[in-house]
């Protein structure tokens, strides 16, 4: 039975993908040749420099790793801050710190900010298991108190006029015609949304309420801002054009509060090149980009 149990944990170490952020390409050296013989994380992404921000939000949306690896010892302020981002994702990703020495000032500063592990130099095969360890049992924990979340489904038109609001428009409304399941439909082109009209409906709220809202949603504020057709929630889009760039982590807020509310959320998002559509891509579990078999023209 223990020889089974190990079997299975190094089974699910292998599958843990890891994000390394180590501007001290020394200790990310050190770090990476021990790699073979721990076996511990699967490296997706190696950043050599510390990202800002919204960098970092753009790069965990696209690969999603398990596990951030992050280097506090070239800029010990920089990375603490780092953390912060990184610790307020849903679902968690877990933060694993690595320095070149023991320095209890620097893991008290690190574990304070959100860090979940943390690891020095020389990174042995021990120190790791225990920390592998640790994260796998913290992450079953969570995944049995988790609430339920709805799937997310995102259609986009690799140009405008592809018709992916059509699509979206009947998915949403074949999925909540039986009133079995609760569907949104929300309608994320704050520049030309065409959901509202297709529906018909005359409303006072939209997508970019929500937005501007996002760190204050809740069932009455988000009752009020959505509508209900023929037993399908829908969040339409502005009437006036919004030029104006959106903030990443606020359309994260919004499609997990969704999530967390119904049990399909269907966005429709405007080309893929628009900044909404490229930060929505990264929190759908499915995407459906639509796109016409057009010939070019020549003249």
């Amino acid at each position: 039975m223990e020889g089974a149990t190990e079997a299975m944990e190094f089974k699910q170490r292998a599958e843990l993908m890891a994000m390394l952020i180590c501007p001290n390409r020394g200790l990310a050296q050190q770090f990476l040749a021990t790699i073979p013989e721990t076996r511990s994380f699967q490296v997706v992404g190696d950043l050599q420099q510390y990202p800002n921000s919204r960098q970092l939000d753009a790069r965990l949306r696209q690969s999603r790793p398990d596990v951030v690896l992050l280097d506090l010892s070239a800029d010990t302020e920089v990375a603490i801050g780092l953390i912060g981002v990184i610790a307020a994702f849903r679902p968690s990703i877990y933060v694993v710190g690595l320095h070149e020495s023991n320095d209890a000032s620097v893991i008290i500063r690190s574990l304070r900010a959100g860090s979940t592990e943390f690891l020095c130099f020389p990174f042995d095969v021990d120190s790791q298991s225990t920390v592998i360890t640790r994260i796998l049992r913290l992450r079953e924990s969570e995944e049995r108190v988790a609430p339920k979340r709805g799937r997310v489904l995102a259609f986009v038109g690799a140009k405008a006029g592809q018709g992916a609001t059509t699509l979206a428009f009947q998915m949403a409304s074949i999925a909540s015609q039986d009133g079995k399941r609760k569907v949104l439909l929300a309608d994320f082109d704050t520049t030309g949304g065409t959901v509202s009209f297709a529906a018909r409906l005359s409303h006072s709220y939209s997508v970019l309420d929500a937005i501007r809202h996002s760190e204050k949603l809740d069932s009455a504020l988000w009752n009020a801002l959505v509508n209900n057709k023929n037993g399908l929630d829908i969040l339409v889009s502005p009437d006036q054009p919004e030029m104006n760039g959106v903030e990443g982590h606020k359309v994260h807020e919004v499609i997990e509060y969704a999530r967390s509310a119904y049990e399909d959320v269907i966005l429709d998002l405007p080309s893929a090149y628009e900044r909404i559509s490229q930060v929505s891509i990264g929190e759908a579990d499915k995407v459906f980009l639509v796109c016409n078999a057009e010939l070019p023209h020549f003249t």
